[in-house]
């Protein structure tokens, strides 16, 4: 009997620990969700005189409202910046999370010139499970001891190797848009996309992955597809939680693409370090170096040498987030930057014919590939890129979760706020851009640019986080444009309403861009 006494007593005192279990466990939810909604009321009634579109609704704020479709949503928020233009600021309520847009000058320079509000948005922790902790997704003392390290690798003396790989690609898109000379109006948006792509896979990893031969790779369809579920889950917190996105059929997607996308970078760079190790115990009285004379610098092999301050090499996973983060961020942009310009000279036959003139002062004839020192002198071709990046800015917005609170416009903007810089728009603003819509290259002469607020056009971010591939853009996109526009005149027809922008990642037009071609004779040009 006093065993079975001491059990029943055992059996209520477990009953008794479980519930008391449950009860401590319902209780700390209850306080976690008590805090939550106290921090959210908090930063509710701090924000309050902030300038807002609409009243939100509780929670889930302007959420609702915002469109899926990648297109109406950024013609929904360029609507809301170009409506509130005479606001110096802009709120919004993604969920519980407040979002400033921002989109003058002086309130962007608050932002990016800070050494402190270096945290990307939260937002941007949805392409962490493609790139890491890269150099665009890492911050505080890894993204500084990171950027320290890779700065060196962008050197202009480092970029002039990867030229020969951008000539011999801008050749080979030439040679496919013979086919469409003097033909129907076509477009030429994915041929540029191609192209851009064949470059950053040879130049970032050594691979050439023949894109403009085999537009069908599984690694280009997973690039593109990655993309955009990214974009669609980052309008909708409901699929935020990792567990219940797995749940939909976007989450398969994702997870199947990140495989696809992994595999092939870490084959990759199994394969160039392999190399890289059997050169270097081959070569003998070169003192190991890694490079032989026939042999292309790639940025994987500048990354698998770089070391820290205190001599220590990035792992292998580390390679591998630099990797993708330079795929990622260095074909698209590019790519819609050329597509860009050559909508706008097709629809500027004056402006082409000035850039035509300028390549026959460096070229003559010649159909030669273009050396760094002809891209120097493409003073034009450059004002004429930086123009199309004012007026269609590749990244038309991007931001940051702000680390404490601070003071824009006069207003208090409490810390976790996701500041928005909204580039499209700011580079709209008619004190610094008068006939903001109209293409004047002649915009960005020394002279002209002179006095301008110096972030009233920041296409490649500014301050401590500006792009630290901007350089290669540039280059890039001269070469491209300035080899097609040596061989071609370009004619577009198509009205800017007819583009159909689309805001996403990277400012694309829905509907393409259709050019048709002439073959550009020099002595009648």
């Amino acid at each position: 009997m006093v065993w079975l006494w001491l059990w029943l007593v055992g059996q209520r005192l477990l009953l008794w620990g479980a519930a008391s279990a449950v009860s401590l466990a319902g209780a700390t939810l209850a306080l976690s969700v008590l805090q939550m909604v106290a921090s959210y009321a908090r930063k509710w009634y701090q924000m309050r005189p902030i300038p807002t579109v609409a009243s939100a609704y509780p929670l889930v704020g302007h959420a609702l409202m915002m469109k899926r479709d990648g297109a109406e949503f950024f013609q929904q928020l360029s609507q809301y910046t170009e409506e509130y233009r005479h606001m110096p600021l802009l709120k919004l309520w993604v969920g519980p999370v407040p979002m400033l847009a921002l989109y003058k000058a002086e309130n962007v320079e608050v932002i990016l010139t800070s050494s402190k509000q270096i945290d990307k948005s939260s937002m941007y922790k949805f392409l962490e499970p493609w790139l890491g902790l890269g150099l665009l997704t890492s911050t505080g003392n890894k993204w500084r001891s990171r950027r320290k390290m890779l700065t060196p690798t962008f050197h202009f003396t480092i970029l002039e190797d990867f030229l020969d790989v951008m000539n011999e690609q801008a050749n080979i898109l030439v040679n496919k848009l013979e086919n469409h000379v003097n033909q129907e109006a076509f477009n030429c948006f994915f041929y540029i996309t191609l192209c851009a792509l064949d470059i950053i896979c040879e130049t970032a990893m050594g691979k050439n992955i023949g894109a403009q031969s085999n537009d069908d790779s599984e690694y280009v369809r997973a690039v593109y597809r990655m993309s955009d579920l990214i974009f669609q889950r980052m309008k909708m917190p409901w699929l935020w939680l990792e567990s219940w996105y797995l749940m939909f059929k976007e989450g398969w997607e994702h997870k199947k693409g990140l495989k696809i996308l992994h595999t092939f970078t870490n084959n990759v760079i199994t394969e160039r370090a392999s190399e890289m190790r059997t050169y270097a115990e081959d070569s003998e009285g070169d003192k190991g170096s890694v490079f032989s004379k026939n042999k292309r610098r790639a940025f994987l092999d500048l990354l698998l040498s770089v070391t820290d301050e205190e001599g220590n090499k990035l792992s292998h996973e580390a390679i591998r987030e630099e990797v993708d983060t330079f795929m990622f961020e260095g074909h698209d942009t590019t790519a819609a930057a050329i597509n860009w310009s050559l909508y706008l000279l097709g629809s500027n036959p004056e402006v082409q014919k000035k850039v035509d003139n300028e390549l026959d002062e460096v070229f003559g004839k010649s159909d030669r590939p273009a050396t760094s020192e002809d891209l120097k002198k493409l003073k034009y071709l450059e004002c004429i890129i930086k123009e199309t990046l004012r007026l269609f800015p590749s990244v038309p917005l991007f931001a940051r979760t702000l680390n404490e609170d601070c003071i824009v416009a006069g207003y208090k903007v409490v810390k976790g706020t996701e500041a928005v810089i909204i580039p499209y728009a700011l580079h709209r603003d008619p004190r610094y851009f008068p006939n903001p819509e109209e293409f004047q290259p002649e915009r960005f002469f020394p002279e002209n640019a002179q006095g301008r607020h110096p972030y009233a056009y920041v296409p490649f971010s500014a301050g401590p986080r500006n792009c630290i591939g901007q350089r290669f853009a540039i280059m890039e996109e001269k070469t491209i444009l300035s080899c097609i526009l040596r061989h071609f005149w370009v004619e577009s027809n198509q009205k800017r309403e007819e583009l159909g922008l689309s805001g996403e990642l990277i400012l694309r037009p829905c509907n393409g861009i259709w050019i048709k071609l002439k073959r550009r004779n020099v002595d009648d040009s």
